[in-house]
């Protein structure tokens, strides 16, 4: 498996960074551990959370994600070779929704706490915050930057303006800026990355990792009816994409997919990857199965009519 160098971070990464949102929700301690254990065996190096990860389970809190992920690493003994990317910004605790400076340095201290790791290797903004002062934000990652805390740091749900207001600070204040973004991207939803912030991100070298790459999981095609909503606990967020143009990128999927003998999926995840500025996509598994078609999609190569094919009928 190839790595790919994210941006000017410093970073190599494989080109499919494994998502940590389900530990702690639909994946336990158990099999955290084991989908851990074989997506690093497999060369999956990088993984992506939040502090927040899984507020949104009844009895959670937040940080379930992190601490379980800490515990594997501990028990692993593999902190050396994985990269960890985290987030800061949501509310969670005694924290609102904001980034400002004492909020992101006491936050890094519970997630580094939980992480049971001396730093973090990409650290993102994980929603603007046009109440803070863009330099305060900036000034507080300079502090974990300096402290050998932080490796890198990125910003995620920025828009084109948003984030090119964050860079130009940063150059006139000589502050840190953003070498990473994190937007929503995959084969339904490609509004929000393709154009401005695309052409942004290429022209300023920043390293692109995608989130919602499988569109919550309605782009692995099982998901074609309001029946099969009830198939998992994130059914209820896929209603939207049962529309004429879904259907239409679903069976785009299943003629690319019976090409390569290949899961709708997996080759969801490789036009992700073969996308202009696209460092990686995140992408989560609860099951082994699940995690195996990960690992396959990172060698499943389209040619330039699949790509096309599957571009044309999302469009």
């Amino acid at each position: 498996m190839k790595p790919r160098t994210l941006g000017n971070t410093g970073l190599e990464i494989a080109p499919l960074v494994l998502g940590g949102n389900v530990f702690g929700w639909t994946v336990d301690e158990a099999g955290a551990f084991e989908l851990l254990d074989r997506a690093a065996a497999a060369g999956l190096n990088t993984i992506d959370t939040a502090d927040s990860y899984s507020s949104w389970v009844p009895g959670n809190v937040g940080g379930e994600s992190e601490t379980l992920i800490g515990k594997w690493l501990k028990r692993s003994g593999r902190r050396a070779g994985t990269i960890l990317i985290t987030k800061v910004g949501s509310a969670i605790g005694s924290y609102p929704q904001d980034l400002k400076a004492k909020h992101i340095l006491a936050a890094a201290e519970d997630s580094l706490r939980r992480l049971q790791t001396d730093h973090i290797d990409l650290y993102f903004s994980h929603w603007p915050d046009p109440a803070t002062p863009i330099e305060e934000t900036l000034g507080a990652h300079e502090t974990l930057l300096r402290q050998g805390k932080v490796r890198a740091i990125g910003a995620s749900n920025y828009s084109a303006a948003q984030l090119q207001e964050a860079l130009t600070a940063a150059a006139q204040a000589s502050l840190p800026r953003y070498e990473a973004v994190q937007p929503e991207y995959n084969l339904y939803a490609r509004g929000s990355f393709e154009g401005a912030l695309r052409d942004l991100c290429v022209s300023e070298g920043l390293g692109v990792i995608t989130y919602f790459s499988l569109a919550s999981g309605f782009l692995t095609g099982n998901y074609r009816s309001e029946a099969d909503l009830s198939k998992s606990p994130r059914g209820q967020m896929l209603g939207k994409y049962l529309d004429a143009r879904g259907m239409r990128i679903l069976r785009a999927l299943d003629a690319v997919a019976e090409a390569h003998a290949a899961a709708a999926g997996e080759v969801a995840l490789a036009w992700l990857m073969a996308q202009p500025g696209v460092t990686a996509p995140i992408a989560s598994a609860t099951s082994v199965p699940q995690l195996e078609g990960l690992v396959r999609a990172t060698g499943l190569s389209l040619s330039g009519e699949e790509l096309q094919t599957l571009t044309a009928a999302s469009a």
